[in-house]
């Protein structure tokens, strides 16, 4: 019974630090640089992967605050058609907020294609440099003023992203300049890593529970935290 309390104890401990939720902003496609030639960007309010009732998107652009969304829904779909830099965060009607993203859009050179969401620790980040045209280009990538990488390169890849990789990024190329500065942020775990893991601390869990039984033992720890 011992045993049963231990790994239904943990297993639960698991399950619930999974299932903490709250309001983000989602951004589709996830990046912080767009052209004016390109088609639109969405911006939503989502909680456990759903619509956000009663949260909107709201906007500062130029000193000025204005609910980007479309009648009383949590969707934001944003034209692309002229160059704007501007912050973008949830707010529900009793004034909380989620984090906030910056977006940017040009109408020459080139961009930065990264992230504009916070990034999970653990994961792998790939940085890319991008013309108007579409075309992803060979260039130099730099973090608060260093360069990093190859000498020249189609893209920069950060495997395992940690805190330590955040900072402001840019490229460029010897013949179209450099790209506006993007900000890299890192939060948390891996959803890989939060997967696997209780899976992974269960098994080791089934297995000591039973080589403690063969051996004629219970094991000595107990941890019953069911239904809190």
């Amino acid at each position: 019974m011992k045993s049963v309390n231990l790994l239904l104890g943990v297993s639960g401990l698991l399950l619930s630090a999974l299932t903490v939720s709250a309001v983000s902003l989602n951004i589709s496609p996830n990046l912080q640089q767009f052209f004016s030639s390109d088609s639109s960007v969405s911006l939503s309010c989502v909680e456990d992967g759903r619509a956000a009732d009663g949260w909107t998107v709201q906007r500062t652009s130029g000193g000025l605050t204005e609910d980007c969304t479309a009648g009383s829904g949590s969707l934001c779909v944003l034209g692309l058609s002229v160059p704007f830099g501007g912050r973008f965060w949830c707010e529900s009607a009793s004034g909380q907020r989620s984090e906030d993203v910056s977006i940017g859009v040009s109408d020459k050179g080139l961009i930065l294609e990264i992230p504009a969401l916070p990034v999970r620790t653990g994961c792998d980040v790939t940085l890319r440099c991008r013309r108007s045209s579409g075309q992803i280009v060979s260039a130099y990538f730099f973090v608060d003023g260093l360069h990093v990488g190859a000498e020249s390169a189609a893209e920069l890849v950060i495997r395992g992203v940690q805190r330590r990789d955040e900072g402001l990024y840019w490229c460029s190329t010897d013949t179209a300049g450099k790209s506006p500065q993007g900000s890299l942020r890192v939060r948390g775990l891996c959803c890989r890593l939060l997967v696997i893991c209780p899976y992974c601390i269960c098994s080791v869990l089934l297995v000591w529970i039973c080589c403690s039984r063969n051996s004629g033992r219970e094991p000595d720890l107990v941890l019953n935290t069911v239904g809190l």
